[in-house]
């Protein structure tokens, strides 16, 4: 966790970490669009660790609320995956990789996200390649802890009054003041990290 901390706040070397945090958080919601009967029209992902997904149909309570919500899940299953055998995590890096080269092809249109894509392609590969077959799960688990730490922080970024971003529209949707999905996002994020310490 210390390590992942100082990498998170490491200037640049963070970046890429923000970046895989970010793709989590949009297929989130574009895998809730497909659940609840819509679609992913495309996937974009910023410099600065942002992202948009542009869904149509599906329910857009579940839409909204599933993007921090679902990152929170991807870095947990990351975690429990890399405790596993180490062949299993070897075969779900791959599987990371496939998912980010399938999501260039399916939803991505635009030169910046290809670009940041690729870099997380490449960083999920280059780990698979220079790593002992046995560390593998070592390197996941890092992965995974970042994800959980961007994605903890990442809500708070809501708090700055514009009244834009997923908690806007799900106070638009539900009446709940804004806050209170922020929280909630924030209570997932900090017990799922507990969970995983107490394990």
């Amino acid at each position: 966790m210390v390590i992942a901390f100082v990498l998170k706040e490491t200037p640049y070397l963070g970046i890429p970490f923000n970046w895989l945090e970010s793709f989590f958080h949009e297929l989130s919601h574009g895998l809730a669009a497909i659940v609840t009967g819509g679609k992913i029209l495309q996937i974009e992902l910023f410099p600065n660790g942002a992202g948009l997904c542009t869904t149509q149909g599906g329910i857009a309570l579940i839409i909204a609320f599933s993007g921090y919500a679902g990152a929170v899940g991807w870095g947990v299953l990351i975690f429990k995956i890399a405790d596993l055998k180490s062949s299993i995590s070897r075969y779900f890096s791959l599987f990371i990789v496939l998912l980010l080269a399938m999501s260039c092809l399916l939803w991505v249109r635009d030169l910046l996200t290809l670009v940041i894509i690729l870099i997380l392609i490449a960083t999920f590969a280059l780990s698979i390649k220079i790593s002992h077959f046995n560390f593998l799960p070592v390197i996941l688990k890092l992965f995974a802890l970042m994800v959980l730490l961007n994605s903890l922080s990442s809500p708070l970024y809501l708090i700055d009054g514009r009244g834009i971003g997923d908690g806007s529209a799900l106070a638009d949707i539900t009446f709940i003041p804004e806050i209170i999905w922020i929280l909630i996002w924030s209570a997932i994020g900090i017990y799922s990290i507990f969970k995983l310490s107490k394990k």
